[in-house]
């Protein structure tokens, strides 16, 4: 479906728009007609960005690293700082705000615990959120990935013994056998934005069902048990 100018001209602020997800969603609201403001460590990447994405929207950009103590004395909470700055302006124009979680903030995963507990975190906190600022009007959602195949997930792969088998192992993740792509998980900020207007507090799982049906999850070694 044609986006047109599904967001023409209202204020979209994009953290990590330099890359992945944050870069599709920028694309993809940048051709909704969205005034962009991008976040990123990045300077010369956010230029490039600005210049390539040539669509019916406008886009600026701001330099800042949210991981740096310099810039923002903060570490995972940056996001709750996002939301807190903002906030006196969503509730004079009844805005949304629109978390990038994590499949694993549900599921869990091996040697991730502060990655996924941050993820968790995020989740939690959106659908708090959501309660708080509904007596404004403000909407808040979240979207869980599952695999998206983004620059990341390919320098992960390259680092591991085997890439190709990991790369492969990552498609069969998901039940549709692949993985999703920034543009697919900018589609659905798109729609959490501008269409789905009933919707806060919401964690919309953009998996592929990954999480579904069983699998052979122990990691023990033979053991007896009572079907034995």
């Amino acid at each position: 479906m044609a986006t047109g100018l599904r967001y023409a001209d209202k204020v979209v602020i994009v953290t990590g728009g330099t890359r992945g997800i944050g870069e599709g969603i920028v694309r993809e609201f940048g051709e909704a007609g969205g005034q962009i403001l991008e976040i990123g460590e990045r300077g010369k990447a956010l230029q490039q960005e600005l210049e390539d994405c040539r669509g019916p929207g406008e886009a600026r950009f701001v330099v800042c690293d949210v991981c740096s103590e310099t810039d923002i004395k903060v570490g995972w909470n940056f996001s709750y700082l996002c939301w807190y700055f903002a906030l006196t302006h969503l509730r004079k124009t009844k805005g949304n705000i629109i978390n990038i979680s994590s499949l694993v903030g549900i599921t869990g995963q091996k040697y991730a615990v502060t990655y996924v507990a941050t993820k968790g975190a995020l989740t939690a906190m959106t659908k708090a959120m959501a309660i708080d600022e509904s007596q404004y009007g403000v909407r808040v959602n979240s979207i869980s990935p599952g695999n998206i195949w983004t620059p990341m997930w390919e320098k992960l792969a390259s680092q591991t013994a085997n890439p190709k088998a990991t790369i492969q192992e990552g498609k069969n993740a998901q039940l549709l056998g692949r993985m999703g792509t920034p543009a697919e998980c900018a589609a659905a900020a798109l729609y959490l934005a501008g269409d789905a207007t009933f919707c806060t507090g919401t964690d919309l799982v953009l998996s592929a069902g990954a999480e579904l049906g069983y699998a052979q999850k122990s990691r023990q070694g033979p053991s007896s048990g009572p079907e034995d």
